[in-house]
């Protein structure tokens, strides 16, 4: 008896039907989910800092009023009040001075100290790079006393020279922590070829090294700006209220919340905040490829 033995598919196959069996995407959900993770989390930031730019445009009545709402009138009579007579613009034009001296401070001991530290071997390498590591676990409110008066002794309290030294001192342990694992990252050939040209260690470092570590140095840099311009405890330490000329924006933004309940002026402590949000924002918006650049590449190489 004959038999058939020509190839039939099965019933179960996808493609007795035509079309290939669909797969599911186990991480479509879980892609969803953070996505809308990360639009609450956008709201959750964007939200306060364009209510408090809309409020110093407000005036009492409205603050407290509806605080929700859309101002009567865009007027900028908060705006001057706060620079003028809060003197918001010479506590701003004070803070760069200290946040641009400070921070080309660090970047430049910070950058030459992970450099060493990362490429050459010598007694007490790790030694010292753990003593920059442990000052990063160390909390600012333990050493405010002693720290006030090291300073004091150095005849620089009351100055600016002060609080650029001192925000050197406390930014310098996450900056070597940080450049130390880049500069590892980097090839070496490069370096034992300029060597071998006939650079010294300077020269190497400054025009071989350096530009090759630009990403990472300013993602550090970014880092360094943003929390030194909203340093608080710091200046009021080192800043008494006898030299008011001398203050940082984070102490003119206190002072006018301070005043505002008496004077009523909450409009104009809003155009403060604004005055020092601002200039944040813009610097972390235009570096933001930077930043980013910064933070992947040690992971990427």
């Amino acid at each position: 008896m004959a038999t058939d033995t020509r190839y039939k598919p099965s019933s179960r196959s996808g493609a007795s039907h035509g079309r290939p069996r669909k797969r599911k995407n186990p991480l479509g959900v879980f892609g969803a989910m953070s996505h809308i993770a990360l639009v609450i989390w956008a709201i959750l930031i964007i939200g306060p800092i364009l209510w408090t730019f809309l409020a110093s445009f407000k005036n009492n009545t409205e603050i407290f009023g509806d605080p929700i709402t859309l101002p009567s009138s865009f007027g900028w009579d908060a705006w001057g009040r706060a620079w003028e007579k809060a003197h918001i613009g010479q506590y701003m034009i004070n803070t760069v001075f200290v946040v641009v001296c400070s921070t080309a401070a660090t970047m430049l001991l910070g950058s030459m100290a992970a450099y060493v530290l990362s490429r050459y071997t010598f007694p007490g390498n790790r030694a010292i790079y753990f003593l920059f590591v442990s000052g990063m676990t160390f909390p600012v409110f333990l050493a405010l006393v002693p720290l006030f008066f090291v300073v004091k002794n150095l005849g620089l309290i009351d100055t600016h020279l002060g609080v650029i030294l001192v925000y050197t001192a406390y930014s310098l342990p996450f900056t070597v922590f940080f450049l130390s694992a880049f500069f590892k990252t980097l090839p070496t050939s490069v370096a034992e070829a300029a060597m071998m040209d006939g650079c010294s260690h300077t020269r190497t470092f400054f025009q071989i090294m350096v530009p090759m570590a630009k990403p990472g140095l300013v993602s550090i840099t970014i880092f360094n700006i943003l929390g030194q311009w909203n340093q608080y405890l710091l200046p009021i330490v080192l800043l008494s209220g006898n030299v008011e000329d001398k203050w940082l924006i984070t102490q003119g933004v206190a002072n006018i919340s301070t005043n505002a309940g008496y004077e009523a002026d909450w409009p104009g402590m809003f155009a403060a905040l604004s005055m020092t949000i601002i200039p944040v924002m813009i610097i972390y918006i235009i570096f933001q490829r930077q930043i980013q650049s910064g933070l992947t590449s040690g992971a990427v190489k």
